[in-house]
């Protein structure tokens, strides 16, 4: 057991056993927790922070922890005059309303940790035995003692993981400097900024269909409306490109040409300058989320470069965060881009954060500049690809009559399709309720999707054995939703 769910199985533990103690009670020692429950001190600390968090417990230095006295409830309020104040204003030149709900569902599905001993197919991140933990925690030492680590960082970001990141982004021949580059607290963050940045509220701004949800909060939450333009193996269809910009008036497409979630198709070598052209002459933006950049299965030689590496003329904002490929709380990332709109995200980063963390970013730059960082990179591939290989296999097992899903060469993901008597949030909640959870695929799609899907994700699973129990739990799901939904 992980020392996460070790923390969770206590904390759980602890609070049902509350009713045996009055409010003001000391609770046992921790010396007496650890004998009881045959835990770590670290543990015993942690159950009770996460207890004293809640309200639950009081801690008094040299005395102990005891059970909190419970505060007088106060009188409710009356709330209901927000509905008003939150309500849409007409905002668009044509008066139609900007929606000014925000719709977090798709993403919370993913960041949400299922419950303990639930399988989670619903990740987007690494799992424990995968992340650099032990190079993150001493780049982050290392990083804590730089002179002057603790001081206010330049506004754009060090100069050093500045031109780190335009190495990367603009492979050898240098066609990203590090001028180009702004750090951000990770890929989220960089792209509200740059759709913020590039759209007013109202517009229309062009999305693969399906994408990352992710995209279609921040769009919605910015006012602005999601265009689809479908997605099929070899990535966004150019041949709908120019006509969906041209029907719309849309300057923004938001696309991940990488490994693009949740289908994992990699923009097709044809349609690469395609996509550039279109954009260029239609005097849109393209925004390149190059997440799963250091998430393939293979050698990264391989690899096709960003689009942002063969576009001189500054059609791409391209971004890139390396949480993906370390942990979710390492959130450092940056933006590229050329010309005056670089200066208008900067600014906009200015106005919203100030600058990310100097700390963080000293212990980034000590990760990607040591030994470690190949290593680690050599070591996800190799998990990923197991994982990918033992889903895909496991699914054409125990799904025969289901569309084999594209098997990709990089990322968390596998994109299954469904048949279209079956609905996917009762097959999710099902297949949660047998133990593994889901995420419906209703939620990548901006418009009406096309038929039912599932994501399933193999990034944060332990490895192929916990991969064929999770499809043996999710096919009893399936069947158990009977003959009228596809089971």
């Amino acid at each position: 057991m992980n020392q996460r769910s070790s923390v969770r199985d206590l904390t759980d533990v602890l609070r049902s056993e509350f009713d045996r103690y009055p409010p003001g009670a000391k609770l046992p020692s921790s010396r007496a927790l650890v004998e009881r429950h045959g835990v770590s001190p670290v543990t015993v600390s942690r159950a009770i922070a996460a207890l004293a968090a809640e309200g639950l417990v009081a801690t008094r230095p040299g005395s102990g922890a005891f059970r909190a006295v419970a505060a007088p409830a106060g009188a409710a309020g009356d709330t209901s005059w927000q509905q008003v104040t939150l309500s849409a204003d007409p905002a668009t030149a044509a008066g139609e309303p900007v929606p000014r709900a925000v719709d977090a569902s798709g993403v919370l599905a993913t960041l949400a940790a299922p419950a303990s001993g639930v399988i989670a197919f619903n990740g987007g991140y690494l799992p424990a035995d995968l992340r650099p933990e032990r190079a993150m925690a001493a780049a982050l030492a290392r990083a804590g003692r730089r002179p002057g680590a603790w001081e206010r960082p330049p506004i754009d970001g060090l100069s050093e993981l500045r031109g780190w990141f335009a190495r990367e982004i603009g492979g050898p021949g240098g066609a990203i400097g590090a001028a180009d580059v702004l750090i951000t607290g990770g890929g989220q963050s960089a792209l509200a900024a740059a759709l913020r940045a590039l759209a007013p509220p109202g517009a229309p701004v062009l999305v693969e269909s399906p994408t990352y949800p992710g995209m279609l909060a921040i769009a919605r939450a910015s006012g602005m409306r999601p265009v689809p333009v479908p997605v099929d193996t070899g990535g966004i269809r150019t041949d709908l490109l120019a006509d969906a910009l041209l029907a719309t008036g849309a300057r923004v497409l938001l696309c991940q040409p990488l490994f693009q979630n949740p289908t994992g198709a990699v923009l097709a070598p044809e349609r690469r300058g395609e996509v550039l052209r279109i954009a260029r002459e239609a005097g849109a933006f393209v925004v390149e989320d190059d997440f799963a950049r250091h998430l393939g299965h293979a050698d990264a030689a391989a690899l096709p470069p960003p689009l942002a590496a063969e576009d001189p003329d500054g059609t791409v904002v391209h971004i890139r965060s390396l949480t993906k490929a370390t942990s979710p709380s390492l959130r450092v990332g940056a933006i590229a881009a050329r010309g005056p709109v670089l200066r208008r995200l900067r600014a906009i980063q200015v106005v919203d954060s100030f600058f990310v963390p100097r700390p963080l970013q000293e212990a980034a730059l000590e990760l990607v500049g040591s030994p470690a960082w190949g290593r680690h990179l050599r070591t996800v591939a190799a998990g990923l690809r197991e994982r990918r290989t033992a889903m895909a296999a496991a699914l054409l097992d125990g799904f025969p009559g289901l569309p084999a899903p594209h098997l990709p060469a990089g990322g968390f993901h596998l994109w299954l399709r469904l048949p279209d008597s079956v609905e996917e949030s009762a097959l999710a909640a099902a297949a949660l309720r047998a133990g593994v959870a889901v995420t419906p695929g209703h939620s990548y799609f901006p418009a009406e999707p096309p038929g039912p899907h599932l994501r399933l994700s193999f990034g944060e699973t332990s490895g192929p054995a916990e991969i064929a129990e999770g499809v043996r739990l999710l096919r009893r799901a399936f069947a158990g939703l009977g003959p009228a939904n596809g089971g």
